[in-house]
């Protein structure tokens, strides 16, 4: 199998903006890639600079440094916006001015850049027109006008009116703003599935970390500190401590076995736990909210069974049938203060 075709490349990139006559560096300088066929997250915390990348790469903004280079023109395409069209699709988070339009028509624009100026549709560009709005789950209210759509559906309008432009790199910030957790999931699984389906390159901000760590083909990390840019298959970004060490704030730990977030306290107390598969993964969680650091080991000890935990003290141990008899036995006397560490 050959390799995948690189469609967008940039170099020693440095966005940002010029204010009062100077520059302000918000993020780089970067060197990253994006390859058809692939879809990337690009995470971090609020306030990185992800929308200013994000339309910096796109040709919205210019760069304060360095190139991009889109299909090999050597950055051509960044100087003609006709052009440009032509190869990024860009969905923004800004408010749809256009609300007496219809969904069929808002969608349709995305074929301007081949339309010429009267918007002329001819048969392929209906069809590719219908082919958005079905893949995106909007083919049933075509005639409805836009403001009388709620915030996710707009959502999924522009993100078809992108997919209507079919150009070979999409490029959303946000997606799935705005969606409920079934739209959000749907909305992700959709746009991997097109990477692979369409061969599209597709680049991606979001806040959904949990989402992004299971689809995304490569992480973009982009740190609030110096702009610095950490980059790879999200499994080794986690198990090497990168995902970790970005994401870490006071109160909050990812847990690098889970794949998930949580929230401790800043004195935990340590009990051992045993067990696998949901039960044990459970128990694990409800202990954390609990306060406890969740060992292997300790004293005293929980082991978790398919319906059932037993709690061994110094004591003695005890069985209980509910998550609710362990937690409400845990916060009473049946644990001794020496018997937690």
């Amino acid at each position: 199998m050959s390799d995948p075709q690189t469609l967008l490349t940039t170099h020693q990139l440095v966005a940002g903006y010029h204010v009062g006559g100077r520059s302000i560096t918000i993020a780089g300088p970067l060197s990253v890639s994006m390859q058809a066929g692939q879809m990337i997250c690009l995470l971090g915390p609020n306030g990185a600079g992800k929308s200013t990348l994000m339309r910096t790469l796109s040709g919205l903004q210019p760069a304060l440094e360095g190139n991009i280079d889109i299909l090999g023109d050597g950055g051509a395409s960044l100087r003609s916006p006709g052009r440009l069209a032509r190869k990024i699709s860009l969905v923004l988070t800004d408010p749809i001015r256009h609300s007496n339009l219809s969904v069929y028509s808002l969608v349709a624009l995305g074929r301007y850049p081949y339309s010429g100026w009267l918007g002329t549709l001819n048969e392929e560009d209906r069809r590719i027109i219908t082919w958005a709005m079905e893949v995106t789950g909007i083919g049933t209210y075509a005639e409805r006008k836009v403001g009388t759509l709620s915030d996710g559906e707009r959502q999924k309008v522009m993100l078809a009116r992108a997919l209507a432009q079919d150009t070979p790199l999409m490029m959303l910030d946000e997606p799935t703003a705005h969606l409920d957790l079934p739209s959000r999931i749907q909305i992700m699984q959709l746009l991997h599935k097109l990477a692979r389906t369409t061969q599209k390159a597709i680049l991606l901000s979001t806040h959904e970390l949990d989402l992004a760590l299971q689809v995304a083909d490569e992480v973009w990390l982009l740190q609030k500190a110096g702009g610095r840019l950490e980059k790879g298959v999200p499994e080794d970004l986690v198990l090497n401590g990168t995902f970790e060490a970005v994401f870490d704030k006071e109160g909050i730990h990812f847990d690098k076995d889970t794949g998930s977030f949580h929230i401790h306290a800043g004195n935990s107390k340590r009990i051992g736990l045993a067990g696998e598969g949901a039960a044990a993964f459970w128990t694990k969680r409800a202990l954390q909210r609990e306060g406890f650091e969740v060992t292997i080991q300790d004293q005293p000890s929980i082991t978790a069974h398919k319906s059932s935990w037993t709690l061994t003290t110094a004591s003695g141990g005890q069985s209980f049938t509910s998550m609710a008899a362990l937690l409400q036995a845990l916060r009473t006397s049946i644990i001794s203060h020496e018997d937690i560490h």
